[in-house]
């Protein structure tokens, strides 16, 4: 298998146990979700994005974050007391944290090294 297969398979498991964590503890997340979403991310960051797509994922990734923090709270007031779907976008934002820090590191690092 392709290392850009498992990345977009390791994106697409991170997706969907997100998913399936909010939906089954939606008002108390266990600590091994969220370290083994925050690992999935950090494998998505150094495998899914090339050096081609880091400043469009990079942009994407900020405007993600920023957007689904705010929406979390939004969401959470208008699901009517469906907690799982303000905890669905928080787990979101933990699986994409650490992939775009990945990406801007690598991101930073080309920047910086000597040519």
């Amino acid at each position: 298998m392709k290392m850009d297969k498992i990345g977009s398979w390791t994106f697409i498991v991170g997706l969907i146990l997100a998913i399936v964590i909010a939906i089954i503890s939606a008002t108390s997340v266990p600590t091994w979700a969220v370290i083994v979403l925050a690992v999935i991310g950090l494998i998505v960051g150094i495998v899914n994005v090339t050096d081609e797509e880091a400043h469009n994922f990079l942009i994407a990734g900020i405007a993600f974050l920023l957007s689904f923090s705010s929406l979390s709270g939004i969401v959470s007031t208008l699901a009517l007391g469906w907690a799982a779907v303000a905890t669905f976008f928080s787990l979101l934002s933990i699986f994409m944290a650490p992939a775009i820090a990945i990406v801007a590191l690598k991101v930073l690092y080309d920047i910086t090294r000597d040519q």
